[in-house]
């Protein structure tokens, strides 16, 4: 069996998402295969050998676009013999998966949380209803695409470098008539969507003048800062910060939510975070349920404290 994973880079470096993708597709045995359709440095597009790739693909062109790109993969999958195509769950990759499973007749499966089954038949689970709950769902077809959920497998760094071979696909002009014109990205220290812990305020700070200690505490631990929808709705943050339902959905190792009362539209956008922290004054607060972590206290005295002693332990 040989695995064929779809990663992606930004700013020139390979996403962490994407090497959790590639770690994920080493478990499931057989050769793994990388394929990077930017055009970024070899010695970054070799790295993810330590995650498991044993070859990476990489293009000589950018193809940016879900009908340049899908086209590009079915033949990636068809020079390479894989009947297994991982991604890591993006804003892309449900677009081009999606295109892909049609070209190369593949059963596909989205927000995979799981590793396969496959003592009878082949299975995996997914998270539904924005991660409320989970459904095991078989695939059938002999080609599989899985997209998979941040966090589903550890990451593996032990390897060595990965072999580089240049990829240079057919796109025809057919594929060719979207083109992207222009990408505006979020900017900041830490993005949401990749960062491995997040600090969110609500609206508990009582206004956009208390910020600095949320994103002191973010400083001190390396994280990105989020907020709550009314937060961002009465613009005490921008909306790119806005964390739930609504807005972006994050998949930290670490989420610490300082006085927000845990709505389920915002629930919804962080219940696949490994691990939750709560600050808030109320103990009937809804998000101490889904919280691993509690404490019922001010958090004018509780963040400050916090924030200092992350510091002295550095």
């Amino acid at each position: 069996m040989s695995v064929l994973v779809y990663i992606e880079s930004s700013e020139g470096k390979i996403k962490k998402s994407s090497r959790e993708a590639v770690s994920y597709g080493a478990t499931l045995g057989g050769d793994v295969v990388a394929i990077c359709l930017e055009n970024i440095d070899d010695a970054e597009l070799a790295s993810v050998g330590k995650n498991g790739a044993t070859k990476v693909m990489g293009s000589t062109e950018n193809l940016d676009t879900a009908e340049a790109a899908s086209s590009a993969l079915a033949q990636a999958v068809n020079s390479t013999g894989a009947d297994t195509v991982v991604f890591a769950n993006s804003s892309s990759s449900g677009a081009i998966g999606a295109r892909l499973a049609i070209k190369i007749d593949a059963s596909m499966v989205s927000n995979v949380v799981s590793l396969p089954e496959t003592g009878s038949g082949y299975s995996v689970r997914k998270s539904i209803f924005t991660g409320n709950a989970f459904v095991t769902v078989e695939l059938k077809k002999s080609n599989k695409i899985l997209s998979v959920n941040k966090n589903t497998v550890d990451l593996k760094e032990d390897g060595g470098d990965a072999s580089v071979e240049q990829f240079s696909p057919s796109i025809s002009e057919d594929d060719k008539r979207v083109k992207v014109t222009n990408i505006d990205k979020a900017t900041g220290k830490v993005l949401l969507p990749e960062a491995e812990i997040v600090v969110s305020g609500g609206r508990g700070l009582k206004g956009p003048e208390n910020w600095g200690m949320v994103e002191d505490l973010a400083e001190a631990l390396g994280a990105a800062t989020g907020c709550s929808k009314p937060v961002s709705d009465l613009d005490w943050r921008p909306h790119s910060e806005h964390v739930g339902q609504t807005g972006i959905k994050v998949s930290p190792s670490l989420y610490i939510a300082i006085g927000i009362s845990g709505a389920i539209q915002h629930l919804a956008g962080v219940n696949s975070s490994k691990n939750i922290v709560v600050i808030n004054t109320d103990e009937e607060a809804p998000f101490f349920k889904a919280a691993d972590y509690g404490i019922v206290g001010d958090a004018f005295e509780v963040v400050p404290k916090l924030t200092e002693a992350i510091k002295a332990s550095q």
